[in-house]
């Protein structure tokens, strides 16, 4: 099946789990679980909860930030990505002044 972010529509959700400014999102979602691109704006954040029913899966595309897992700190940048197992609690935190972008995998099995 072909995914298509171009033609999704972006939502925009402030605060986001208790985070701070706007989080942007274009998401598929089935009952496995959901892909998205999301654009965290400069300086917001998703904020700290715990993945109680599934993995995240955070591949970053551009920009750089932090992420906390469980309380280790992670620095984010282009390249890398950010695995929050079921039953872990995490934070994203855009520490740049640009969109922090993620292409993100929740498994939901």
């Amino acid at each position: 099946m072909l995914l298509d972010f171009n033609h999704m529509k972006e939502i925009s959700v402030e605060g986001m789990n208790g985070g701070n400014g706007t989080v942007f999102a274009k998401m598929y979602m089935n009952q496995n679980g959901k892909i998205i691109v999301s654009r965290i704006a400069p300086h917001s954040s998703i904020g700290e909860h715990i993945q109680a029913t599934s993995d995240d899966i955070n591949y970053v595309l551009s920009g750089v930030g932090k992420a906390f897992c469980d309380g280790i700190e992670e620095e984010l940048h282009a390249g890398v990505c950010h695995y929050c197992p079921k039953g872990s609690k995490h934070s994203i935190i855009n520490t740049g002044d640009e969109d922090l972008i993620l292409f993100s995998v929740v498994s939901e099995k």
